[in-house]
């Protein structure tokens, strides 16, 4: 199929993970069961996600000159994606998330490195793609500021654009407007609205825009005021780390394809549920191979000539 540029404008990183029976106490040494180091950050993983189902993918993004750098670019190119607008940063490092999980908690610390170098700046040097491009794809692990410099040249070129506003912060209100999709989950959506303020009137502007990912009850929508449910696939899962990745990178594919919102929903569900079948954020995310085989499955749903 034509039609289908995806520029994925955000977040390197190399997660390192360490598993253990008891999370140290403040100035505790334990022992752990595992170590591994996965390819990581909410753009790269969205990136790979909407490569998969074959997309043109190329991803405006920052790395540390050191060895993570090297690894996830080689990984990124690996995946098909055009990783020439990655700019490596001298004397920074790479973007890194340290994970401690146990008894199926965890805690983490992120280190943003290089990707606090993804600047308004560098966005603008990279207008050409933006230009170029049938959708842009964000998330907030690069600055407000870059964000809305993104959508601002987005929209001055009639390109459209799907935020997920993960971590979630206060955004501002012109930025709301100037975006086409919002994809939070329940939580974000309501700190999202509550630092928008307003009356229920309006809000409506910016609730049409949201598509609410529910995780295993699958996604809600607003439709001339009216919420919409789209549920999820039933699957057995194994790590649902990634998944709402997953679904925004299917979502961003589906737009691209010219499918109607709902439909796009549903197609999105299908990748975000397959996707937490495997442990590990990207090592789930299907390629169209295997998304065929899922849809023999799935009668009511079709995707022409996918």
């Amino acid at each position: 199929m034509n039609g289908r540029k995806v520029t994925v404008i955000g977040s390197i990183n190399m997660d390192l993970v360490t598993s253990t029976n008891q999370i140290p106490k403040v100035g505790e040494t334990v022992l752990g069961n595992s170590f591994h180091s996965i390819p990581g950050g909410k753009g790269a993983n969205q990136a790979v996600a909407a490569a998969r189902l074959g997309a043109d993918v190329t991803m405006i993004a920052a790395v540390g000159n050191d060895s993570f750098g090297k690894t996830l670019v080689e990984h990124l190119t690996n995946e098909g994606i055009n990783t020439e607008n990655i700019i490596k940063v001298k004397d920074t490092s790479t973007g890194i998330a340290s994970i401690i999980v146990s008894e199926a908690d965890n805690s983490i610390i992120v280190v943003p490195g290089a990707n606090n170098h993804v600047t308004p700046e560098v966005i603008e040097k990279h207008e050409n793609k933006i230009i170029n491009s049938d959708i842009i794809l964000l998330q907030l692990e690069i600055s407000v500021e870059s964000v809305i410099k993104a959508v601002e040249l987005a929209k001055k070129h009639g390109v459209r654009t799907i935020l997920n506003p993960a971590p979630i912060q206060k955004l501002p209100k012109e930025l709301l407007e100037m975006v086409d999709y919002l994809t939070p989950n329940e939580h974000e959506q309501a700190l999202l609205f509550d630092s928008i303020g307003g009356t229920e009137e309006e809000l409506a502007k910016y609730k049409e825009k949201c598509i609410v990912t529910k995780g295993s009850k699958g996604v809600m929508i607003y439709k001339n005021g009216e919420k919409i449910e789209i549920p999820s696939f039933q699957v057995e899962a194994v790590d649902t780390t990634g998944a709402g990745d997953s679904f925004n990178g299917a979502l961003a594919v589906a737009l691209c394809d010219g499918l109607e919102i709902e439909e796009a929903c549903r197609f999105a569900n299908v990748v975000g549920a397959i996707s937490v079948t495997k442990l590990g954020a990207q090592t789930g995310m299907p390629t169209k191979k295997k998304l065929k085989n899922f849809y023999k499955y799935i009668n009511h749903l079709k995707w022409s000539e996918f």
